[in-house]
């Protein structure tokens, strides 16, 4: 199918990815956990899904849920791009340098959106793009995420983080903010990286579950709190 080249392009015609249709059926999932939907709903929607080959047919499934995330990109401009001017501007404050090299992670195409440990472990570090949504899932095994070097899809990211009688360590830069609220029941959620980031930088959600098992948010430096035994 081709598009006449008189008209504008419609982002919303571009084919899904399988990373897509993960992070749809991730909110679907958590949905139906949370007596959202019921089993029959979760069930219509997940055949929707999986029959569905375009953004334009996958974003509305998770529209009336928490956690919907939009598919669909902006068209791009239609002049050329200005590269950003070097340099303070008029009204700039004495922190906007460290903003903008904090926003300097903001950007690029996700390269992850699921990290599952089951019985084994999962690793995401280096350089890599987290996405506006991200799940982090350790079940009997064990999720470590290092986002020292990584870059953000947009300046806020969430990431769900389930651990079930499993651990999720997940490091996060000084320069990033970091916003924990995470449940813990017969395990431990914490959170050691209570310090913001540089003001206007990049926001970091964490979200989810530790049963029976631990999540663990820390700074690179400084040590991690160490669980209750």
């Amino acid at each position: 199918m081709t598009q006449d080249a008189e008209q504008p392009f419609d982002p919303s015609n571009l084919r899904a990815s399988d990373d897509d249709r993960a992070v749809v059926a991730q909110v679907l999932q958590t949905a139906t956990d949370e007596g959202r939907l019921t089993p029959a709903e979760l069930q219509e929607r997940l055949d929707t899904l999986y029959r569905s080959k375009t953004l334009r047919e996958l974003e509305p499934l998770t529209w009336d849920l928490p956690g919907h995330r939009d598919l669909v990109p902006q068209a791009p401009p239609a002049g050329p791009l200005v590269p950003p001017v070097a340099g303070p501007v008029a009204g700039s404050t004495v922190g906007s340098g460290a903003a903008g090299s904090a926003m300097a992670r903001v950007g690029g195409t996700p390269t992850s959106s699921v990290a599952i440990g089951i019985m084994s472990g999962a690793t995401r570090a280096g350089n890599w793009v987290v996405p506006v949504q991200f799940s982090a899932i350790a079940i009997m095994g064990g999720v470590d995420i290092d986002l020292t070097k990584a870059r953000f899809a947009e300046p806020q990211v969430t990431i769900s983080a389930v651990a079930i009688m499993g651990g999720i360590d997940i490091v996060v830069p000084d320069d990033v903010t970091v916003i924990v609220n995470g449940i813990g029941f017969m395990g431990s959620f914490e959170d050691s990286a209570r310090v913001d980031g540089t003001p206007g930088g990049p926001v970091v959600r964490i979200n989810g579950l530790a049963l029976m098992g631990g999540v663990d948010v820390h700074r690179p430096k400084g040590g991690k709190v160490s669980l209750a035994k």
